[in-house]
């Protein structure tokens, strides 16, 4: 039984936290495919982790106790619904989003160059995350402090996997939306006003999407967006304060910042894991895994895998961008990848384009974040 089997590592080890990647490194190499009373099985390996993401009669989406809308879905159902998100991030939609996603963007990068030290997570990645995910989705500028708080309140509550906390975050975040969803109804929205009235308009089968199906919806892009945005900004800048070479080329050569991003959010993941189900007995780098046990995909780790990534450590604009697996892969790859990529573009042209300077701040570090969060809690800075 998987109760009386020796758990191979604790993923909420005092060492683990400390440095998430250096543990994962760790553990690809120890015992890619590790058993843990708290996240059960653990992947480690880019070729495992491909495997599974391949292979989603075996290894199920539909990991969670609430509803998720497409993500926690399988097929047919997930592809009904894969085919009704999709059209939100298509290209015409990113770019028509642009310029105000470059507006807040600037804004807050005058914000920081008046100040000159600041930190950095605190006073621009986090703001500008939470700000254009609510301009996105047609939310107002009252909401960004909530919705900061309900983020925090959400890693808490899933690093300490307590179900009664959990349950009451989802269901705070569903009076979010009901209150949202209420208010365009009383105002008559069209489903051109917004995103969020856009799916209000939406249909599956002829049935109206419901409003249940909306939260799950809008929930899963929010937390997918704020946190793994925030801490992609902090991973981006905290790389490029460090290099200054690297900095200079960019702001040189700003075509290459797409290619750039991927590639410093290969080496430092923003995003740790994603989970599956075994639908059957299925064995994975030697081990049985038994149908029904749970499966944490680490991109983490995967992504620095150096059977894929030669030397992967190291900055390179060569490497195949396929393997990349910053976005996933298979079915379920993200579909706000369109949208992601761009305000992280966005969000550093503005910066390299108006800093003139990045740099750590003497003696005082930046402190990493923990699972299931990556990147920095915090990130002193001067910008200049």
């Amino acid at each position: 039984m998987s109760d009386e089997r020796k758990p191979d590592w604790d993923p909420r080890s005092a060492e683990v936290l400390r440095d998430q990647r250096a543990a994962y490194d760790a553990m690809r190499e120890r015992c890619p495919v590790a058993w843990s009373d708290y996240l059960q099985w653990s992947l480690f390996r880019h070729e495992d982790v491909v495997r599974v993401l391949h292979d989603h009669e075996t290894f199920s989406s539909a990991a969670s106790r609430h509803l998720s809308v497409p993500n926690g879905m399988d097929p047919p159902e997930h592809t009904v619904y894969r085919r009704l998100v999709e059209p939100y991030f298509a290209a015409a939609r990113v770019d028509a989003f642009e310029p105000s996603c470059r507006q807040l963007a600037a804004d807050l990068v005058g914000r920081v160059l008046a100040r000159g030290e600041v930190e950095f997570m605190a006073e621009f990645a986090r703001p500008f995350a939470v700000a254009v995910q609510c301009a996105f989705l047609g939310w107002p500028p009252a909401l960004h402090e909530p919705l900061a708080r309900w983020t925090r309140k959400n890693h808490e509550a899933t690093l300490a996997r307590d179900q009664a906390a959990m349950a009451d975050i989802a269901r705070e975040f569903e009076g979010f939306i009901d209150q949202m969803l209420e208010a365009r109804r009383q105002a008559g929205a069209k489903p051109g006003d917004d995103v969020t009235a856009a799916l209000m308009d939406e249909t599956v089968g002829g049935r109206p999407l419901g409003d249940e199906a909306i939260a799950s919806i809008l929930r899963n892009w929010t937390v997918g967006e704020i946190g793994t945005i925030a801490a992609a900004i902090g991973i981006l800048v905290e790389y490029l304060s460090r290099h200054e070479d690297l900095r200079d080329r960019l702001r040189g050569r700003p075509e290459l910042l797409p290619a750039a991003i991927d590639e410093i959010l290969r080496i430092h993941g923003p995003l740790v894991a994603n989970r599956r189900t075994a639908t059957r007995a299925v064995e994975i780098g030697g081990r049985s895994i038994a149908a029904g046990e749970r499966l944490s995909l680490i991109w983490i780790s995967a992504n620095r895998d150096g059977r894929v990534f030669d030397d992967p450590d190291a900055f390179r604009l060569d490497r195949d961008p396929a393997a990349n697996l910053l976005y996933g892969a298979g079915i379920h790859v993200c579909p706000g990848a369109p949208l992601a990529r761009m305000e992280l573009r966005v969000a550093m042209e503005e910066l390299l384009g108006h800093a003139v300077g990045i740099e750590p701040v003497p003696g005082n570090p930046a402190t990493r974040a923990t699972y299931p969060a990556s990147g920095y809690s915090t990130l002193p800075l001067l910008i200049r």
